[in-house]
């Protein structure tokens, strides 16, 4: 009878499957004997679609340090720039309303060249802005360009990559968003504003002109009914002389089962049997930002600058330091496992923020007021390089590997609409937060940061070495 209920339901009944266990399924099972290695193409692809999460950096560390040229150059006040920063939100909110769409309907490839051709016009508007509009446009275009491909970047890589390197060349992603942020920051220091526009249009440039000599995705392909395209890209990805049939014939099965049973639609996504993959992917984002992560990189400035610390040394510092962590992550990604890399990236954001409220508030009743710079220096440094080991990246890496191939888009989109909202919610929050109360501020991120810990032990599964098929028809059936 075990093999009845989900022929019943519509779902595979294949090797990937059985193999299950109750709870999470078999960590050490996949759909073939052997994980083949990586290929050049895996690893030309891959660098191909992280010029993607290098714009992403470039545009998120653009304003900070053009802002002074800006406002001189254009005459700009205060507000006017405010709404220029800003706008680079609301076009990642636009762009989550069509990320996933796009991605299931052109395909992964074609939706990271568009991505590309909006933040390449971006660029140019602000290189060549004469006023303020013009600034507008190019940012809110920008937006619009890293927003859809904040989504499509990590979901290539992760089906184009054998499973046990999967996590660790998914999380290059942040890795790279982390090194445009840091090169623009320091080139803004000393170039002008209009020419550091233009080296943002260089890996744009670069990721389009890749895009020819890289294959699309083998599970879109299967997904849309390209047979012959989807074998012979996969034997590519894999090598001419590794045997793709065992895991070409599970691919196309689990598909083509999962096709049947929904379409890509918003409310789709809302059946019981995909709440588990939900509550991961949606939950990890929320928490995210909710943990203070956008509070830190918009407003560490302020923060240094209420404990009396030097914001130009705060702030290079949190640039240089994200960098080896975010590399760390990148290594222990698949070493170590998802969920240990989570939790000791929450524990420590969490045990940060709660020094760092503990500090202002001994700065408030008049103690410790000279060590209180330091204790903020090292608290938002300890944060930083928490956050870069697991908080950063790992929550993109997951959502990429728990949506079945039907619901993929439509949950793209639900994901990155509310790691939007939420990183939106927290930057026009958090100075009125800081005026309430700095000491109640951090405290409230590091309760959510403990918070973060308990989700993570209570309903994340551990993705490592597990191939995709497998651990999406374990989340599927994890309800029932």
């Amino acid at each position: 009878m075990g093999r009845e209920r989900p022929e019943e339901d519509g779902l595979p009944t294949s090797s990937l499957l059985l193999k299950e266990v109750p709870g999470y399924g078999n960590r050490g099972n996949s759909l073939s004997s052997s994980d083949p290695s990586v290929t050049p193409l895996v690893v030309f692809s891959t660098v191909v679609a992280v010029c993607g999460s290098f714009v992403t950096g470039c545009a998120s560390g653009y304003s900070s340090p053009a802002e002074s040229g800006i406002m001189e150059d254009l005459g700009l006040s205060t507000a006017a720039y405010s709404l220029f920063g800003s706008i680079l939100t609301i076009g990642g909110l636009i762009a989550a309303l069509v990320n996933g769409r796009m991605t299931d309907m052109m395909g992964r490839r074609h939706t990271m060249g568009i991505s590309q051709i909006f933040s390449t016009a971006g660029w140019l508007c602000i290189a060549f802005a004469k006023n303020a509009w013009w600034l507008d446009i190019g940012r809110l275009l920008n937006g619009v360009g890293i927003g859809i491909v904040c989504y499509v970047v990590p979901v290539y890589i992760a089906e184009i990559t054998p499973k046990s390197i999967r996590g660790a060349f998914t999380a290059l992603n942040q890795f790279l968003l982390c090194c445009g942020f840091s090169l623009i920051y320091f080139l803004g220091t000393i170039v002008s504003w209009r020419i550091l526009a233009f080296i943002g249009c260089i890996p744009c440039v670069l990721q389009i002109f890749g895009l020819f000599f890289i294959p699309e995705s083998p599970r879109w392909l299967v997904k849309v009914g390209q047979e012959k395209e989807f074998e012979a890209t996969l034997q590519r990805l894999r090598g001419k002389s590794v045997d793709i049939s065992r895991e070409a014939t599970d691919i196309r099965d689990y598909t083509e089962t999962f096709e049947r049973q929904s379409q890509s639609r918003i409310l789709d996504l809302f059946q019981r049997r995909y709440a588990h993959s939900l509550i991961i992917g949606v939950g990890l984002m929320i928490l995210q930002q909710f943990g203070g992560a956008n509070a830190f990189a918009y407003y560490a400035s302020s923060i240094f600058e209420s404990a009396d610390f030097s914001s130009s040394i705060g702030t290079r510092s949190m640039a240089i330091v994200q960098i080896p962590a975010t590399a760390l992550s990148v290594i222990l990604t698949d070493k170590v496992g998802r969920r240990p890399l989570l939790m000791i990236s929450s524990a420590g954001m969490g045990l940060s923020c709660f020094v760092l409220g503990f500090s202002f508030f001994m700065q408030d009743l008049q103690y410790w007021k000279e060590a209180t710079p330091i204790l903020v220096y090292v608290c938002i440094m300890v944060y930083s390089v928490a956050y870069s080991l697991g908080m950063a990246g790992l929550p993109w890496v997951i959502m990429s590997e728990v949506f079945p191939v039907n619901v993929k888009g439509s949950a793209g989109s639900l994901v990155t609409f509310s790691n939007w909202s939420c990183s939106w919610i927290v930057s026009y929050t958090f100075n009125f937060m800081l005026e309430w109360s700095a000491p109640g501020t951090f405290l409230i991120f590091a309760c959510i940061c403990s918070l973060t810990i308990l989700f993570t032990a209570k309903l994340v599964p551990e993705t490592k070495g597990r191939a995709l098929e497998e651990l999406q028809a374990s989340l599927a059936h994890f309800l029932q």
